[in-house]
């Protein structure tokens, strides 16, 4: 059973009933909506269609909202113009049409406050990098700047401050609108864009709060200050998102797979999922075929620990995205046979993680198949995760809407108990009869049980059982 979870975009390439329904077959967790595209109509049909896939194939499979964020880009540009090394390009505050005059570009900045946090000596990117420009000058309508590199500017493209600590809110009034319409249609994990900071994420989490809604945020990582930041955080946030593309933009290219590691590695630490992004199987947007280092990439992100991989335009745009999931699904198998388990000890021994942990050692003695965890908000299913077992782990929930948000989480397969029991005994049978009906597991299993009691009361985890093929057999006679 693959471990790590595949997250696909859907788009125009992937939005119908049967695309969805053959995106699932090959192995796709959680289906990602971007919502820097489309309208809420749009998003709508996809996630009635995938809940409608989902149950037609009695799949667990999330939906995560991608919000915007403050995407800054230039305003309309009169004609493209070409920009050289040397020559001057001026960032002004009130809206303007963006031209060339003597030698001198002009061009308007969304958000143009953020002009007053520049300095001079700061860096402003146009198009992901391709065209860079220093600022020489700040004045009280613009900023001035000199080209480093040029290029051709054209209207809407992306604008990126590498290093400079921007004041801009990372939520945006589309953003708290967008997320408005999530919560009611009942998305499954949100994804906040351009995190800087603890603030950002209870900001969101407070509106969240207001709206009802009880989703887990991931900060996407795609900022200097974010790095930097890191440990706050994580301190808040329910996982992260290494957003490889604007991230590759704000800091140098050659160290983002280093710092992926490292936010991978903190990540664990603070045992909080994280999904790996940005042109993973690029390759595959026009062909049936991979790249040797798109397979590459996929592999290292495996062993560096993900919990969950994304493809973007490779299933929303792409020519071939059943193909591209089939591809990372089995790239991801093979990664997994040389993967090294149960390598992550705990650093705080607590009662709730020491009981994680030692299950996890328990199932390796035993050569147990699966850790079973019976959890009421699926925190105990986290804790497992976070130290690697070989085993996989079942987690036994009440809710739908929980075992949605586990389809996120490395190695556990949320499995849905129809009844919430107060007796652990009870709770355990139900649970043999029913697993033992839906084949999940087998007569012959030894199974690592992790529970608490009083049952059903949250964060009570304290008790740990071995059930063996014996064990099992017996509960099958009573029932």
């Amino acid at each position: 059973m693959r471990k790590t979870k595949i997250i696909a975009t859907v788009g125009p390439a992937s939005q119908s009933f049967e695309v969805i329904e053959k995106l699932i077959k090959v192995g796709v967790n959680v289906f990602r909506l971007n919502f820097s595209h489309g309208d809420h109509e749009f998003h709508l049909k996809n996630i009635q269609t995938i809940r409608k896939v989902s149950q037609k194939q009695g799949k667990v499979i999330g939906i995560l909202q991608d919000l915007s964020g403050p995407k800054i880009r230039i305003g309309e540009i009169k004609e493209p113009f070409s920009l050289h090394q040397g020559e001057i390009l001026e960032f002004y505050k009130t809206p303007v049409i963006g031209e060339k005059k003597n030698g001198i570009g002009k061009v308007y900045i969304e958000h143009s406050e953020i002009l007053d946090d520049l300095n001079v000596g700061d860096f402003i990117f146009i198009a992901d990098g391709l065209i860079r420009v220093k600022v020489i000058e700040k004045k009280a309508d613009k900023v001035v700047g000199e080209v480093i590199i040029g290029g051709i500017v054209s209207s809407r493209k992306g604008v990126n401050f590498p290093g400079a600590r921007l004041s801009i809110p990372a939520m945006t009034e589309k953003d708290r609108k967008d997320l408005a319409f999530g919560v009611k249609q009942g998305i499954d994990l949100i994804a906040l864009s351009f995190v800087k900071n603890r603030r950002d994420i209870m900001e969101c989490k407070e509106f969240l709060e207001k709206l009802g809604g009880h989703q887990p945020v991931f900060a996407k990582i795609e900022t200097q200050e974010a790095v930097e930041n890191l440990e706050e955080i994580l301190e808040v946030a329910d996982g992260l998102m290494i957003a490889r593309g604007d991230l590759g933009v704000e800091i140098p290219i050659q160290k983002v797979p280093i710092i992926q590691k490292l936010i991978v590695n903190k990540a664990r630490s603070f045992g909080k999922p994280v999904i790996i992004a940005t042109q993973m199987l690029t390759s595959m947007i026009n062909s049936m075929t991979p790249s040797r280092a798109d397979v590459s990439d996929i592999a290292n992100a495996v062993l560096d620990g993900a919990d969950a991989l994304m493809l973007s335009d490779e299933t929303a745009v792409g020519n071939f995205p059943v193909e591209a999931v089939k591809v990372m699904h089995e790239t991801i198998i093979e990664a997994e046979k040389v993967y090294s388990y149960l390598t992550e000890e705990p650093r705080k021994v607590s009662a709730d993680f020491a009981i994680a942990y030692s299950s996890c050692i328990l199932a390796e003695e035993l050569g147990a198949k699966k850790i079973v965890v019976f959890t009421k908000s699926g925190s105990s299913a986290l804790r497992v995760a976070r130290f690697r077992p070989r085993a996989d782990i079942l987690a036994c929930v009440h809710d739908e809407e929980v075992l949605r948000k586990l389809s996120i989480v490395w190695g556990v397969t949320p499995y849905l108990i129809f009844s919430e029991k107060n007796n652990l005994e009870e709770m355990v049978k139900e649970f043999v009869k029913n697993a033992l009906e839906d084949k999940i597991i087998s007569k012959e299993d030894t199974l690592v049980l992790t529970m608490g009691y009083p049952a059903g009361k949250k964060g009570t985890t304290n008790l740990i059982r071995v059930l063996k093929e014996e064990q099992i057999l017996e509960i099958v006679r009573e029932s």
